[in-house]
Formats: structure tokens, sequence, C-alpha cells
């Protein structure tokens, strides 16, 4: 994090932005093509962009055969490098650009990497296609060996070889690596030890031409090393002007960012184009933590690599994010990669109960339904799980518990789900033992006083798990549990004998934001009754709440987000904070740029548009803060007891055993800390403190 810059600022908050550009080339003219590359150089520069990707021998054109091997052409290319050296001085972006240069007794196919009046290296293309249409080694020599090498560049002596790593001093994690075209194609690309020696960042100059399927092939091998790499991979192919004696161009251009793409323009476009986006270092670096086989695999192919350090001098202004930002990270916005999450998330759930229930002899399972989200949910993969062992679904024992805030709404729907999917179905009216208890304890509520504290509700909260394990007992079942991976990181459940216990749990992988997708994603199977759909259609539409406090003087019910927060806001933390270990300060930033405007971005199919809420910086901060005292500060001792259930969100889960270990005694004091320090306002705290 880049402390001295102003919040807004992307480069703060671990980002940088990059272009993959293609230009229109005038064959064998290097000083109008070096024109066309300032052109674009210079929208970048406005655009505050870092890192800006040419195509490879941009500077001549690709085609140009036997026409490369002319003094006078190479001359003009080595006059033209020291063009856009001179013009670079005052530009932003780290320039690479694709040209020939002499070397020795050869030449060599280049990446040249300019950067504000200099020419920090020279990286020659390692690996030359000389099959099918190609024809390279009749022209160059291989830049495979020249590691540890340098070469003359306009009157300056630079390190040459394929072994060059550019390291910006003054953005933590932004180190850059050039290989071209044909490199990425080979088994083990440069760009592979590269990854290994430290580059975040690795840029692909391509003069590839186009055929039929070949723009997939492209993506397929930038996708997988982006992912494979954990890094940023920039690609800019050839496009317009160059030669079309016997093969074409489309000028493709493409960002991946570990395995996500992050723009790409159209192809075979009629003058300039670029992609455009901010690449997350910080992502790329905490997967490189989590990833010890990363860097295990550095141990066995001990990469040799030379740096070379620049300063960027990254613009301090606000110059917005350039990169998709999902208001739901747990949900995707595409309708089809969302019924795929739903699909793979159902079954994940009810295999895993599967799984468990015949490996301890078929006991029936116990249900509380309370007609809520997370048992509703839990009803339905319990309802697959029986009809996919062949067992009846009347073996379900279900049992709504009425406590003193219990709706007739929330009641009628449990029961009402509950008959419509076949299961049994009971009703105990957990009243009377609560106000012995109550009474027995002494509280205020016995003696008619209003007064609704923690234990009036766990009162509540335990009788019914209580009962539940009692009847589980009775009957030779096991009480299968309900808590979403929302509840459990904020622990927003009763501990022990509560609803934070059970015997196995089917939702714990599953958070709030998803489950109810995955309820349209079953009630879009169409496998189930017009009843069935009527009652999930109800608990969709029904305010999420425990129940457990009779409505106020208003009529309104509890309310769970009232207490704690919008899930919605806490889930987008819970993935950052899960998934990357982001600083509280950009998980703030980004979720600002996420929920400010409800008319920008995409929203997930089938999210109501009436429904659609927005949230400035002060609110996201305050949330926030509750999220990180709850998650950091408080509820570490529950989930360090949460029962078995399945990993469902590649995000991770909370599972002691699994994804999440933490000490039970911990504190949120350095996550509060950050917080406070970059949203004071939001605290009522100075700006200028």
């Amino acid at each position: 994090m880049i402390t001295d810059l102003p919040f807004e600022s992307v480069y703060r908050h671990g980002f940088a932005r990059v272009a993959a550009c293609t230009i229109p080339v005038a064959i064998a003219d290097p000083l109008t093509n070096v024109d066309a590359v300032l052109e674009s150089a210079r929208a970048c520069n406005a655009e505050g962009v870092a890192i800006a990707v040419f195509p490879e021998l941009c500077l001549t054109g690709y085609a140009i055969d036997d026409l490369v091997m002319q003094d006078p052409l190479l001359d003009a290319v080595e006059a033209g490098i020291e063009r856009l050296v001179a013009a670079s001085v005052d530009l932003l972006p780290v320039l690479l650009v694709g040209a020939p240069l002499r070397h020795g007794n050869r030449l060599y196919n280049c990446a040249v990497v300019i950067h504000r009046g200099r020419v920090l290296g020279v990286a020659p293309k390692a690996y030359l296609p000389t099959y099918r249409e190609f024809y390279e080694h009749r022209w160059y020599a291989r830049g495979d060996d020249q590691a540890g090498q340098h070469i003359v560049v306009g009157g300056e002596t630079v390190p040459f070889g394929p072994d060059l790593l550019f390291d910006a001093v003054d953005v933590p994690g932004l180190t850059l690596h050039a290989e071209v075209c044909e490199d990425v194609w080979v088994p083990i690309p440069p760009s592979s030890g590269a990854a290994l020696a430290g580059a975040t960042v690795l840029a692909n100059l391509s003069g590839s031409p186009i055929t039929i399927g070949r723009a997939d092939d492209r993506n397929l091998l930038s996708q997988s090393q982006s992912m494979r790499c954990l890094a940023a991979y920039i690609y800019a192919a050839a496009g317009q002007g160059e030669s079309t004696n016997d093969v074409s161009w489309d000028g493709q251009t493409m960002i991946y960012e570990g395995g996500q793409l992050l723009d790409t323009t159209e192809r075979f476009p009629d003058g300039p184009r670029r992609s455009v986006a901010d690449v997350d270092l910080d992502r790329l670096r905490q997967d490189r933590i989590r990833q010890g086989t990363f860097d295990d695999n550095r141990r066995t192919t001990t990469p040799s690599f030379r740096t070379v350090t620049f300063e960027l001098a990254p613009p301090a202004s606000d110059i917005g994010l350039r990169r998709a930002l999902d208001r739901f990270p747990f949900v995707p916005d595409d309708p089809a990669r969302l019924a795929q999450d739903c699909y793979e998330a159902f079954n994940i759930q009810v295999s895993g109960l599967v799984q468990r229930l015949q490996a301890i002899g078929n006991p029936k399972p116990v249900l509380g339904v309370s007609g809520g989200l997370d048992s509703t949910h839990a009803l339905l993969v319990i309802a697959r799980a029986m009809d996919r062992m062949g067992r009846p679904r009347s073996d379900i024992l279900t049992y709504t518990l009425p406590g003193f805030a219990t709706s007739e709404r929330t009641k009628r729907n449990a029961i009402a789900l509950a008959e419509a999917v076949g299961a049994s179905i009971e009703e105990i009216d957990i009243r009377p033992a609560a106000s012995e208890m109550l009474a027995r304890m002494g509280h205020p509520f016995a003696a008619g006083e209003l007064v609704h504290d923690v234990t009036f509700e766990n009162v509540q909260a335990g009788l019914r798990t209580d009962y539940l394990f009692r009847l589980a007992n009775k009957n030779g079942g096991i009480v299968v549990g309900t808590g979403d991976l929302s509840e459990i990181a904020l622990g927003w459940s009763t501990y022990g004998v509560g609803d934070q216990m059970s015997h196995y749990s089917v939702n714990p992988g599953v958070p709030k934001t998803l489950i109810q997708h995955v309820i349209r994603w079953v009630i879009a199977s169409g496998e189930l009754s017009a009843a069935t759909v009527e009652v999930l259609q109800a608990v969709l539409d029904t305010e999420i709440s425990p129940e457990l406090v009779p409505a106020g003087q208003d009529g309104r019910m509890q309310s769970t987000e009232d207490r704690i927060g919008p899930y919605n806001l806490h889930d987008f933390t819970l993935y950052h904070v899960l998934r990357f270990g982001f600083r509280p300060s950009k998980i703030a930033f980004l979720a600002a740029h996420a929920w400010s405007d409800p008319d920008a971005g995409n929203w997930p199919p089938g999210y109501p548009e009436d429904e659609r809420p927005s949230y400035d910086l002060v609110t996201v901060a305050r949330w926030l803060e509750v999220f990180l005292q709850r998650f950091f500060g408080f509820a570490q001792f529950k989930r360090t007891a949460i029962p078995n259930g399945p990993k469902v969100s590649p995000a991770g889960s909370l599972s002691p055993r699994g994804d999440w270990r933490a000490p039970s005694d911990g504190n949120a004091r350095v996550w509060l800390a950050d917080l406070r320090a970059a949203v004071p306002q939001a605290f009522g705290e100075s700006t200028h403190s």
C-alpha cells in the first residue's frame, strides 16, 4: 500500500493500470510506426497507465520478410527507438515495443522496454517458429542463450536477454517480464521462470497471424499462463496494415489476471485499439503467499533473472477503477455461470449429506424449520438427498418451534413447505418451557417486564436446539444444521446448545447472498409442485429475522440486518478477507466503487429491480467496522467448535479443520486501525489528523 497517495487513487490500493495496444502499421516504415506508438502511448499516459504493451515488430511490421535484413531499415529502427526514448521523458507508461535489432553476428526479434527517457532493457524472442506459415529462423537468431548479455541501443549499453525483470521501486509488487509471441506456445515459456523469480505482470508482444480458431488458442494460452503463474498476462497482437501476401491479421488484445479476463478489444479493428485494466497486485501477492507449491516449484527449477529497477511515479489523482467489480462476489452476474454455480453448490451439499447419512446407518434427518432462508434451503437439500438414496421423504422429521416472537406468516410458511415436499411436520410450542426457565432464573420477563435481552433470546434459541437433539435421540435421527457461511463469519448464532451446533450441517459453505439464488435455481428446475414454488417464493419475500424478540410498537419484527448490518456488504467483505486477506481500507475502496451507484454495472439474474440498494463510503466503512469487530474480535470461539459440513465456495470455508484457522482469543485492533486511518470521516474524526 502506498500510504502517501490519496484514498481515491487506485495505486494506493495495490492496483496498477496496464494496456495491451494494437496499432495500424506501415510496412517497413519505422518512423511512421513510431508516430502510431506515440499516439497510443500519449492516450495511455492520459489514462494513468503504468505499462503499455505493443505488438511484435511493430516498428517495422512483422511480415516484411527479407526487407528486415536491409541496413537502411535497421538504421531507421534505431533512429525510431531514439525518438521514442526522447518522447517518453514526459510519459508515465513503461512502453514495450517490438523491433528487430542487430547484435553480434545476427538479428534478434526484440521487445524494447522504454521508460521516461531511457531504455531499461531489451528482451529477445527466445523461440522462433519455423513451421507451417512461419519462417523466422531465416532472419533471426534465437534469444534463449542470451542471458546475462548487454546490447547497444541508441548509443547506450543496456541489459539484453530473456532473463530480465523490470521492478517499479515505488509501486510494491509491480514487476514486469516481456516475452515475444511464440515464447508462450512452448511447454515451458520464459514467463513461467520469470513468475517464479518474482514477475507479477507478464507481457507478450505478438505478431500472430489469424486463422480459424487461433484467437481461442491465444485466449486459452493467456488465461492458462496467468492462472498457472498467478500473474497478470498482457497480450497484444499485430493487426491492421500488416502484409497479407499469404496470411491475415486480427489485432487481438487482452488482459488476464489469475485466469480471469479483465479486458479485451474487438478483432479486425480499423484503427488503434487498446485493452485497459487495473490489475490487482495485492491479489497476486496473496495468491502466491497462500499457494505454497508455487514457490516450491521455484526451489526445484532455480530460475535466474536480473532485475532492472525504475521509478514509476504513479498519479496521485482519482483516475477511477478500470475493472469489473461484482457487488456479490459469491454470486456471478452471468446467468449461465450463476446456474452452474447453483447446480454445483446444491449438489455439493446433497452429496455431502448423502455420504454422511449412509456412513452412519441412514438415520432420519431432524430439522427445525422456521420459514426462513436457511432452514428452507436445508430442507430442499435433505429432500433431494432422500430422493437420491431412494428413501421416503416422510423420513424427514421437521419441527416448527414457535417462541415469543414467531410470526404466523413464517410458521405458516414452514408448515406449508414441509407438507409440500412430503416431510413429516410437527409443532412444539417452546413458550411454556421458556417461561419456566426464565422464571427459575429470576429473569424480569417472567415477572411481566418487557426485558428482551440476550438471555431472553438465547433461552429460546437454546430450547429449540435442545428439543431437536432430544427428538433425534427419540426417533433414531441426526440434527441437520442450517447455519450459513455469513452467519458463521459474524458469529450470529447461539453457542453450544443453540443453532451453532448440530450433528451435521449442510449450509456452512454457502453465504447468505447465494442461498436465495440457489433456491431460485431449484424453483427454475421445474421439478417442484406449484404449492412448493408458492411457499418458496413467500420465503424469498420475507425479511431475515431470528424471531426471538416480539414486534415493537411500530409492529415491525426483529430484523437481523438492522442489528448487524446488510448481508450484501458483509458478504462482500467476507469474500475479500477470506479469499485474499485484503486490508479493510482496500475493501472499503472496492465496496464503495461496487455499491455507490445502483444503476451501474450488472446485477445477478432474478434480483428484484425495486430492491437494489446503494451504499456510500461512510456507510460501507461503518458496517465494515461491525464485521471486523465480530469476525476478528469475537466470533472465532464459535467457529472453532462448529460441526462438520461441506466446503462450497472457492473463496474458502470457515471450518477450523479446513481453510480458516485462527485463535479464539484474537482481536481486531490492527484491522480497525487500518480502516479508521483510511476513512476517518466515517468515525467522526478529522481527515487531517
